[in-house]
């Protein structure tokens, strides 16, 4: 038997295997240029994971290809955070890296205002983003040493043409754990920051009107709503007094018609805390106007009731208010109760309990009147939103109205109850320890958004003569418009603080007192962009991210395992696989005849 050497057989397949490769090598190269080549006139991104993280809304894209300048976001976080902050600033890089891939003129940079070399250059640094609008936020850092205090500001600053504006990027919430705070804050990424863009970028505003002559909230006291509101709109002020001509425009159909074409003059009105009854004829025209399609939010207090009666006597007495506007709501889908509403989850307010020497000790009591109210739906509107302060509250009960859908968007705590009027209130109950059990009436309805077509109230009660009038042109159905419903004025109240130039508003939802902030600012934001807005950007607020979170005692049990099993079964495998290769190569190279 004669055995021949493995060179002298596979010579020629050899020759055949690296002519193979060559092949397969310049066909490979062929293909991935003709892939860049093809890829350079597609644009296709693929999105795998399970909520569509990382897929943008149509408005959002719509938005990113129609800007014709550069946006330019400077993110203040940079620098050794703990993993929940790191997680942040990598979900913010990777959405504007998407936002990026939509449009060239989209473009960040990531600074880190700890940076400073002394700690003056870094004080300086802190003072200029908080003059700029950003808030600072301490964290107490845990080390081998113990634990450290460290400033960051989790927010941007974002710069458009010649316009800049601050944004936050922690959303934080009262009572809700770190963790959700930060997921709840990564949810909203991309209405953040496209919100931004939509602010600096936006053209023709849209105009809203506060409605006065009914003892609305003065203007001092929606300061800080109407400033805030003037980034997105033009606010202006506007008095009904029966006038036709206050809400709507009267425009000829052609330039040579005597016909006219009555049209809304605004997207959205405000009636912020009326206390004097509306006349018919305002009726009217607030009716007509919604049934043109206009929106309303409606800030109402069912019951008079104030602090000042207060003042220099320890109770007082809550009495429901006509405001002439009960047949209003009933028609459109909702009731608003003349009660008042007590909650063990509340707003705490200044008062004496005691003397200290001869000065007056002042302790800082739950003010039951004042609930403390939460959203727990998944409406964009309240989405995620802080808890918000309210002061004297009523119920809102839906009632059947054709064509109109509700949604409640703010609920009392499971722990209320509800006075009917004329109601008591003292301050006595700051000083006694609440009975829980008598606070059985959870969850009552705060604030509702009624959707659809809408009916006239006044659809066979006006004339035909009056209804057929050009300059009237009564219309008894409604376009698809929608309107939102709070039963407590003061939620868009600012607070004033005394100032040498006499009072200064607040920023709205902000508490003197407990110097807490509360989400008033962002519901009323929120509400009044959802009215108004056609891109449906407000939409992306829905999105929602899965927080998987680790189990830290798991975490810190196994740890030494889940170490070795990282460690040691990578290089296992890869030995194995190059045993199993070894082989395999022996077995195909060596021929023995």
């Amino acid at each position: 038997m004669v055995t021949q050497t493995p060179s002298t057989v596979t010579r020629p397949a050899r020759k055949d295997l690296r002519r193979n490769s060559i092949t397969q090598l310049l066909l490979g190269l062929a293909i991935v240029i003709l892939v860049n080549i093809i890829g350079s006139y597609l644009f296709y991104r693929l999105d795998l994971t399970g909520e569509k993280r990382y897929s943008l809304s149509p408005a959002t894209k719509k938005m990113l290809k129609n800007l014709d300048d550069v946006v330019y976001f400077k993110i203040y976080l940079e620098g050794d955070f703990p993993a929940g902050f790191k997680r942040l600033r990598n979900e913010t890089r990777e959405m504007l890296d998407e936002f990026s891939a939509y449009s060239d003129n989209v473009q960040f940079e990531f600074i880190n205002p700890s940076s400073g070399t002394s700690q003056s250059e870094r004080e300086n640094t802190y003072r200029q983003l908080v003059e700029a609008g950003l808030n600072p936020t301490d964290l107490q850092v845990k080390n081998q040493g113990g634990t450290s205090t460290q400033i960051i500001f989790p927010g941007a600053i974002v710069s458009y043409k010649n316009k800049e504006i601050p944004i936050e990027l922690l959303h934080s919430q009262i009572g809700t754990p770190p963790q959700e705070v930060l997921n709840n804050s990564v949810q909203s990424l991309e209405y953040t920051l496209a919100g931004a863009i939509s602010r600096l970028s936006g053209g023709d505003r849209p105009a809203i009107a506060f409605i006065e002559g009914h003892g609305e909230l003065p203007e001092i006291l929606t300061a800080d709503a109407r400033q805030s509101l003037a980034e997105y709109y033009t606010v202006e002020r506007v008095k009904i007094n029966g006038m036709l001509s206050s809400l709507t425009t009267r425009n000829p159909k052609s330039k040579d018609s005597a016909d006219y074409v009555v049209k809304n003059k605004y997207k959205a009105i405000i009636i912020a805390k009326p206390d004097s009854a509306f006349s018919e004829k305002d009726k009217f025209i607030i009716d007509q106007y919604i049934m043109r399609g206009g929106k309303v939010l409606w800030l109402i207090d069912p019951v008079f009731a104030t602090m000042d009666s207060l003042q220099n006597q320890d109770q007082t007495i809550g009495i429901g208010m006509d405001l002439n506007l009960n047949d209003l709501f009933f028609n459109y889908g909702c009731r608003l109760n003349p009660d008042l509403i007590m909650d063990l989850n509340a707003m705490r307010i200044p008062i004496v309990t005691g003397q200290m020497g001869d000065q007056p000790k002042i302790d800082m009591e739950p003010w039951y009147y004042f609930p403390v109210v939460f959203s727990t739906t998944t409406h964009p509107i309240a989405r995620n939103l802080n808890a918000l302060k309210t002061e004297f509250i009523s119920s809102i009960d839906t009632v059947t109205a054709q064509n109109v859908s509700k949604t409640l968007l703010l609920t009392t705590s499971r722990y209320s109850k509800v006075l009917n009027t004329p109601a008591l209130i003292t301050t006595e109950v700051m000083r006694q320890e609440p009975d829980v059990t008598k606070f059985t009436d959870p969850f009552k309805t705060v604030a509702v958004l009624l959707e659809g077509k809408f009916t006239s109230l006044f659809l066979n009660r006006v004339p035909a003569e009056i209804a057929e009038a050009p300059e009237i042109q009564f219309v008894a159905t409604s376009k698809p418009t929608s309107m939102i419903v709070v039963s407590d004025g003061d939620i868009i109240k600012n607070q004033l603080q005394s100032s040498a130039n006499g009072p200064t508003p607040l920023p709205l939802g902000y508490d003197r007192y407990s110097r807490e902030t509360f989400g008033n600012k962002d519901f009323i934001m929120n509400a009044m962009n959802y009215l108004c807005d056609d891109s449906g950007l407000l939409s992306v607020r829905s999105k929602e991210l899965r927080l998987r979170l680790l189990d830290s005692e798991k975490i810190k049990s196994e740890k030494v395992r889940w170490q070795l099993i990282n460690v040691l079964i990578p290089v296992l495998v890869v030995i194995i696989a190059g045993f199993i290769m070894h082989f395999i190569r022996r077995r195909k190279y060596t021929r023995t005849f």
